[in-house]
């Protein structure tokens, strides 16, 4: 009877001596084709992967048997293409055929070791080209934690108004930051928080609920501004003097008051230490707040954003702070413009910028603040991007932008 693939079992061939028995244990002793590379990848060196057809062994067990004499059984040539390499390597030729893919992939090329194995090692730049060691130099510079970088201080106290009527050009936020700055670079500063909203005083983590001593005191009161003034924590060389909810009704308050456009000033030049910036961060409007602010200032840092309704208010800022230096503060002068809240995406920021470098020129900063998301999520845990993130975008604009004017103040002798 002659043997027929697929169909007949041994039992129905015949004797077991018979010659299609024979070729039947031959094909059994031979490992099958794998399907694909993971059906053979478990399997132990040496045995043999069970067979693929779906149809059981009937009826016997196979004895051991010689099969010395059976000749030798042909292998189809395994995927190095080494006829005599055994069918369990064909896992490993396939996977070091793919790592050598992967390398050319990387690298362009495989260029081979000794030993013939290809080098995938990857070729990097430096370690400190990446971009997580770029994040944390400009982490270290900016917090400088062992306070050997300092940035120039000037000659005599510059106190600065930091003003715009409209809102939400980041007034509060410059102030915030650019004090931050400075104070981690060696200089004494003060913040004077003249906004109702205490947005200064959150940045700051300081506390300025109803009640607590702040600038009101020193307005309406005439207490002195060391009595209100509070340390920042964690921030050494910087105080906080904090804006409550009473200083709403300052305004009316003030109104029959001698020389009300004074106090601010008075209690300003009243402070006995010595300190290098104050800033003043201004409330949204020109009222009698930001005129003793005006007043008590001798320079100004205008914040524009780089949009239209920006702009549009300007001009009528410009000629509130020309009636004060005529009437009340002859020193005063817009010193330092800031655009903020660029967007280089859009062309109307890009038009925004050239005009008001245009028109303004040399007080324009170089450095441009861009839309952050930190710098926006930094005053909800009570701090400002400097220390919330030092390695962002917004921190290490903020940071250029304190440098310049540090840099401007001693370069004109705090004039």
């Amino acid at each position: 009877m002659a043997y027929q693939e697929g169909g007949d079992t041994p039992e129905r061939i015949g004797a077991p001596t018979s010659r299609g028995y024979r070729r039947a244990i031959g094909r059994a002793s031979v490992t099958p084709r794998p399907r694909s590379m993971s059906d053979s990848v478990g399997a132990p060196t040496g045995t043999s992967t069970p067979s693929m057809s779906s149809e059981p062994t009937i009826g016997m067990s196979y004895p051991a048997t010689d099969t010395s004499g059976l000749g030798s059984v042909a292998t189809p040539p395994s995927r190095t293409g080494d006829p005599a390499a055994p069918r369990h390597a064909a896992p490993d030729s396939a996977t070091d055929t793919a790592t050598t893919a992967v390398g050319e992939a990387s690298t362009g090329a495989a260029p081979e070791q000794e030993g013939g194995f290809p080098d995938v090692s990857r070729e990097t730049n430096d370690d400190d080209d990446l971009p997580l060691a770029l994040e944390a130099r400009r982490a270290v510079q900016i917090l400088n934690p062992t306070g050997s970088v300092t940035m120039p201080r000037p000659p005599r106290r510059r106190v600065i108004c930091v003003a715009n009527q409209k809102g939400g050009v980041g007034k509060t936020t410059t102030v915030v930051n650019i004090a931050v700055a400075l104070a981690l670079h060696g200089n004494r500063v003060v913040v004077v928080d003249l906004d109702p909203q205490g947005n200064a005083s959150t940045g700051l983590g300081v506390d300025h609920h109803a009640g607590t001593p702040s600038v009101y005191e020193c307005l309406v009161e005439g207490a002195s501004l060391k009595e209100v003034a509070k340390p920042v924590e964690g921030i050494p060389n910087l105080v906080c003097v904090p804006a409550t909810i009473d200083l709403a009704g300052a305004e009316i308050e003030l109104v029959s008051v001698v020389a009300r456009e004074q106090r601010l000033k008075r209690a300003i030049d009243g402070y006995p230490e010595e300190v290098d910036y104050v800033f003043i961060d201004c409330p949204p409007s020109l009222g009698l707040l930001t005129v003793n602010a005006l007043v008590a200032a001798e320079e100004v840092l205008i914040p524009i954003q780089c949009e239209y309704y920006a702009l549009e208010g300007l001009g009528q800022l410009l000629r509130n702070i020309e009636l004060v230096k005529a009437h009340l503060n002859p020193v005063i002068r817009v010193s330092t413009i800031l655009l903020t809240m660029y967007d280089r995406r859009t062309k109307l920021a890009d038009q925004v910028e050239q005009e008001v470098r245009g028109h303004f020129r040399d007080i324009v900063l170089d450095t441009v603040i861009p839309r952050s998301v930190r710098v926006s999520e930094a005053p909800g845990y009570g701090q400002s991007v400097m220390t919330y993130d030092p390695g962002s975008r917004g921190a290490t604009s903020y940071f250029g932008a304190a440098q310049e004017i540090a840099r401007r103040g001693a370069q004109l002798g705090g004039q």
